[in-house]
């Protein structure tokens, strides 16, 4: 049986570009739950971006505060909807958070897809190359990670936001309630 908390804070995990900001709004618009996201957390405890921090402090850095990110993004009391950067998930201890911490959501989309709707944003290290050659090798590293911690991939290649958080909405419901 599931945990109380885990019908009650949703996090989205997924690589970058696959939605969690927008769908985590969208999200948010239709249950009345506030959402936090991972970036918008890095830059408001760091004063600086993700690109700005492995820049200038290098990937552990990062990754730290980034961790720091989904610890205080958990603190958050529910109902609430938290947004999880996609390298968070490479940490066994914050893989065990983020099982533990509510209902996990996978968003995920082609490498295609996630390169064109990644590409340009100031706030993302790591494409100014091969962005589709990026995602997938780092899929490869990571897609089996997802998959050890969610309760429930959501392909959001073609879908808007809103549909999404649809899906989202009716699987929450289609889950037993506590007793």
């Amino acid at each position: 049986m599931r945990p109380p908390q885990r019908a009650t804070r949703i996090l989205l995990i997924g690589m970058m570009g696959s939605g969690k900001s927008s769908v985590g709004r969208a999200l948010a618009e239709r249950t009345g739950w506030p959402f936090r996201d991972n970036d918008a957390l890095v830059e408001r405890a760091s004063g600086r971006t993700a690109r700005q921090l492995l820049k200038d402090e290098g990937e552990a850095t990062l990754r730290e505060a980034e961790s720091a990110a989904l610890r205080a993004g958990l603190a958050v009391e529910p109902p609430a909807i938290i947004g999880v950067a996609g390298g968070v998930l490479l940490d066994a201890r914050d893989r065990q958070r983020i099982a533990d911490g509510g209902f996990v959501v996978w968003l995920s989309a082609s490498p295609e897809v996630l390169a064109v709707r990644a590409a340009g944003a100031e706030h993302r290290p790591w494409l100014d190359g091969d962005a589709v050659g990026w995602f997938r090798r780092t899929m490869a590293e990571r897609d089996s990670r997802y998959a050890e911690v969610a309760d429930l991939r959501v392909d959001t290649a073609a879908s808007k936001p809103s549909e999404a958080a649809g899906a989202i909405v009716a699987a929450l419901a289609s889950l037993p309630s506590e007793s």
